[in-house]
């Protein structure tokens, strides 16, 4: 083997062994959507927490997580495979796990602003359209601090992280890891998540829209803009519910279904 041939050779296999955490992931994140669009097939159009106790609605919540933001953290994953050695094919699935725990955790919150849409509202436009607007202008402020620009930094420029992630010891060491950035990414992006009180909890266009702003401001080389961007359009869109209430048709329809008696 020439010189030249053996540089090749180990410049080569840090992208071959990170091809089967990056095709693990795909694979996830499909599945993920597969589940995530038969249980909006079977929800439809139900507000709040679509009459589902909190286990279900978290457990419902974390495979929505899982297709909505398992897309824009594969580059991390596949990163973080390649810093790695010794037990791939266990060790990168763990730091999975641990992102997608984080996210599992935001599930109680998410339950706690469904049930508030659901019941608070109790059939009053006035109450719907004022948790929109708090929705919305959450939303948009949230986008344009600091706070925001410097999880969106880790996010999007991981490597610090990732050698700090090496000096981890213990068999939950991946798990630690992907938890540790799965908290970096959740504050980056709980408010984005958020927009679903409004727009409805199973709304598939409002999770495909969100899904693609979240990988956007993560992997394009614009995304600090995109991020901006969106915070903008939040506080317009808060600024115009009260007056076309189809903005929020999550907080819409919860109005509508309590003013029915139900």
């Amino acid at each position: 083997m020439t010189a030249a041939t053996g540089r090749a050779s180990l410049s080569g296999r840090p992208r071959l062994l990170a091809r089967p955490a990056t095709a693990l992931l795909t694979a996830a994140a499909g599945g993920a959507w597969i589940v995530t669009l038969s249980i909006a097939q079977r929800m439809g159009d139900m507000p709040g927490t679509m009459g589902l106790g909190l286990p279900v609605f978290v457990s419902v919540w974390t495979v929505m997580m899982a297709a909505m933001m398992l897309p824009s953290v594969g580059p991390v994953a596949s990163m973080y495979a390649r810093t790695i050695s010794g037990r791939r094919m266990v060790r990168a699935p763990a730091f999975v796990a641990g992102y997608l725990l984080a996210w599992a955790g935001t599930g109680v919150p998410a339950f706690g602003l469904a049930w508030l849409a659901s019941h608070v509202t109790s059939g009053h436009r006035v109450a719907s359209m004022t948790l929109a607007v708090t929705v919305f202008a959450a939303c948009g402020v949230y986008q344009l601090t600091p706070l925001k620009d410097r999880c969106l930094a880790h996010c999007r420029s991981p490597l610090s992280q990732l050698l700090h992630y090496g000096s981890y010891r213990g068999r939950l060491r991946d798990l630690r890891a992907g938890a540790h950035h799965g908290a970096y990414c959740l504050a980056c992006c709980w408010s984005l998540m958020a927009l679903l009180v409004a727009f409805g909890v199973m709304n598939v266009v409002a999770m495909v829209g969100l899904m693609t702003v979240v990988a956007t401001e993560k992997l394009w080389r614009h995304g600090v803009a995109i991020s901006r961007a969106a915070g903008v359009a939040a506080l317009a869109l808060a600024a115009l519910v009260f007056w076309v209430p189809g903005l929020a048709p999550g907080l819409r329809l919860a109005a509508h279904v309590h003013a029915g008696g139900m």
